[in-house]
């Protein structure tokens, strides 16, 4: 379950209103969320530290929030499309995705479509932005959404052109 909210909420209080978002969810799990003691991976992903089959990930940004909730491992990302920065492209794209980011008439929107999905695969297997980002590449093919990363299945949502969400979920084995 992929929970989306759009609200302006204040930067300080983003996290608060990312957890309101997960209490929800949980709760249509029948999941009490109060009861629920988070404990972090190594590389800081949170995680519900008593076995119940049910995962997690949240992302916020200005004035947008995402929450999944399912009994697959997964990441999200959720970015407001803004002027893309030069510099990410250059560190974190493979080479496929600079050239068609270059044929891009969208740079800003293919720029998030990417960078979301790159950071919900790192996000999905706990490691975070210290995973080297230019080993993973994406590309587009009749809306589907086409990866060199196995054992995953990617979503991706475009709300009215401002916001991105792109979820990973890992396949269960």
């Amino acid at each position: 379950m992929l929970e989306i909210s759009l609200q302006k909420v204040s930067h300080s209080n983003q996290h608060e209103h990312a957890h309101m978002l997960l209490e929800k969810c949980l709760y249509k799990y029948g999941i009490d969320y109060k009861s629920q003691k988070i404990e972090k991976g190594e590389y800081g992903k949170p995680y519900f530290s008593e076995k119940n089959e049910i995962h997690y990930n949240i992302s916020h940004s200005d004035g947008i929030t995402a929450c999944y909730v399912g009994r697959f491992e997964a990441g999200v990302d959720a970015e407001p499309v803004k002027p893309f920065r030069p510099n990410v492209v250059k560190r974190v794209f493979s080479e496929s995705e600079k050239e068609m980011f270059e044929n891009a008439k969208d740079k800003d929107l293919l720029f998030y479509k990417l960078w979301t999905l790159k950071e919900s695969y790192v996000k999905a297997i706990g490691i975070g932005v210290s995973y080297p980002m230019k080993n993973i590449s994406f590309s587009f093919e009749n809306g589907k959404i086409i990866s060199n990363v196995e054992n995953c299945f990617f979503n991706q949502f475009v709300i009215g052109g401002k916001y991105i969400v792109s979820l990973c979920r890992i396949k269960n084995n």
